[in-house]
């Protein structure tokens, strides 16, 4: 019984996407509508949490020890 139930859907969806094909609702509209602010809105979000992680969060961050680690003076090996 639960094999002839997920024939049957996925029967269901194979109709659906070809109606919605046949028809023209493949969603191009919905990108028209809204694409270009949610791009805008995808970008402030991500701003504002890496401005959030970067000012915020007091991560060290692994940054160039050039200038800031001095070498030891070298020394021989002692002799027995």
């Amino acid at each position: 019984m639960n094999r002839w139930r997920q024939i049957k859907l996925q029967l269901r969806m194979i109709f659906t996407a070809v109606r919605q094909v046949r028809h023209g609702s493949t969603g191009a509209e919905f990108h028209a509508k809204y694409g270009n602010g949610l791009l805008v809105s995808g970008g402030v979000f991500c701003t504002a949490v890496w401005a959030y992680v970067l000012t915020q969060t007091g991560l060290t961050w692994n940054l160039s020890p050039v200038g800031k680690v001095m070498p030891k003076e070298w020394r021989e090996a002692e002799e027995e």
